[in-house]
């Protein structure tokens, strides 16, 4: 312990004989990157969108804004527009991996955007009729899909896709873009855990002629 001590008192003896600028510079870069990770982790974060998986609610390059805030206090409900870590990507706890993504400077996790569909303990399935219309179904009720394009729009159930009938596990939640015909979502990669969610989306700011609460 008095090692450490030592080893503390000489680093701030180390840093006061640098110039006052260059002090000013480093205290200043320090309490950026603390307010930054402070804002990014608890309040909100700005994301774009790079894909038309979620189409026609978020095109490619919309810009949103990302609550994180209610994370800490409740789950997320049937239609939010959430962005998460998808269960297949590995996220590396290195230092440098964490302070990216706390930061966002120079992250390379993927991150997706899709809407919550099933929650924890729903039955999940989904039905396609002989004119090729296919239904979300929750707890063998069909669900009022508004926000998607067609309920013709879409890639038919196969082998390789879960399309129930399933109950969904505690603390975890099936995810779909709205563009049902150009979504890789929870239909091919299963189920999201529920510590992968990083935030709900809340508000589409630009461009400016697509404003709008999401």
């Amino acid at each position: 312990m008095n090692k450490i001590k030592e080893l503390i008192q000489k680093c701030k003896n180390e840093y006061m004989k640098l110039n006052p600028t260059v002090r000013e510079i480093i205290e200043t870069v320090i309490f950026v990157v603390v307010m930054v990770i402070i804002i990014r982790f608890f309040v909100f974060e700005i994301r774009w969108i790079p894909s038309a998986s979620m189409r026609p609610t978020l095109i490619e390059g919309d810009r949103i804004v990302v609550e994180r805030f209610s994370r800490f206090y409740k789950t997320p409900e049937r239609g939010d527009v959430m962005v998460f870590y998808p269960p297949f990507e590995k996220l590396p706890n290195t230092p440098w991996r964490v302070f990216s993504r706390l930061t966002g400077f120079f992250c390379k996790d993927v991150a997706y955007i899709k809407r919550v569909i099933g929650m924890p303990g729903d039955k999940f399935e989904i039905k396609t009729d002989k004119e090729g219309k296919s239904i979300v179904y929750i707890n063998d009720e069909p669900l009022n899909e508004r926000y998607i394009r067609s309920e013709y729009y879409g890639k038919p159930c196969t082998e390789d896709m879960i399309c129930g009938p399933v109950t969904i596990p505690e603390h975890q939640y099936l995810m779909m873009g709205d563009n049902r015909g150009n979504s890789f979502d929870g239909r091919w990669w299963g189920f999201l855990p529920e510590e992968r969610f990083i935030g709900r989306a809340v508000v589409l700011f630009w461009p400016l002629n697509r404003i709008k609460k999401l």
